[in-house]
C-alpha cells in the first residue's frame, strides 16, 4: 500500500459545553467532550447492556470551531470527522503524560448538528434546526452546496417576521 489513512468518523452527544482557547498568534481552539455509546442485549440474561467512550476532541478548523461555540452546547448529538492525534506533555506533578485526541484539523473536516429543535443542549437560538459545515480539502474553498451554506444563506428572509417554527405551520399534508 502505496500511503494510509488516519481519519475519525463519530456520532455522539457532547460531555460537556465547548471551551475556547486563543493562543499568542491569535489561533483558536474549540475543545469538548464527546460520548459514544453502544448498546446490545445480553444473550444470557436478555438484559440491555451500554457502554459509553469518551473521546476528547480538539477542533483547529475556523469555521468548525465557531459554529461548534455558538451552537454546541452539553448534551447535543452532533456527527464529527477528524483524525487521531497523540500528544506528550507534563502535568502539574512533573509526570510525562500522553493523550490521544480527535483533532479537526485547520483546513479539513466536518461537523453535521443532528439534534432538531428545542432537542438537547437548549442552544438558546431558537431559528436554527441544527445542519452541515465541512470545510474540505483540494479545490473547494467555499461553501459550494447548499447543504454546506450557513442557515442564514440557506433560508430566504421571512416576509412577515417571526420565528420560522410560526412560518412552517401550514396546511401542507406531508
Amino acid at each position: 500500500m502505496a500511503g494510509s489513512v488516519n481519519k475519525v468518523i463519530l456520532v455522539g452527544n457532547l460531555g460537556r459545553d465547548p471551551e475556547v482557547r486563543t493562543f499568542p498568534s491569535g489561533d483558536r481552539v474549540v475543545s469538548f467532550s464527546l460520548a459514544t455509546t453502544e448498546s446490545w442485549r445480553d444473550k444470557g440474561t436478555g438484559e440491555r447492556k451500554d457502554r459509553t467512550e469518551w473521546h476528547n476532541v480538539q477542533i483547529f478548523n475556523e469555521a468548525l470551531g465557531k459554529i461548534a461555540e455558538q451552537y454546541c452546547r452539553k448534551g447535543a448529538k452532533i456527527y464529527l470527522e477528524g483524525q487521531l492525534q497523540t500528544r506528550e506533555y507534563t502535568d502539574k506533578d512533573g509526570n510525562q503524560r500522553k493523550v490521544t485526541e480527535v483533532v479537526v484539523p485547520r483546513f479539513r473536516g466536518e461537523m453535521t448538528l443532528l439534534d432538531s429543535k428545542g432537542a438537547g443542549g437548549g442552544r438558546g437560538e431558537g431559528d436554527f434546526e441544527g445542519g452541515g459545515y465541512s470545510q474540505g480539502g483540494g479545490g473547494s474553498f467555499g461553501r459550494s452546496s447548499p447543504m454546506e451554506r450557513a442557515p442564514a444563506e440557506r433560508r430566504p428572509a421571512p416576509a412577515g417576521g417571526g420565528r420560522l417554527s410560526e412560518q412552517l405551520d401550514d396546511d401542507i399534508p406531508f
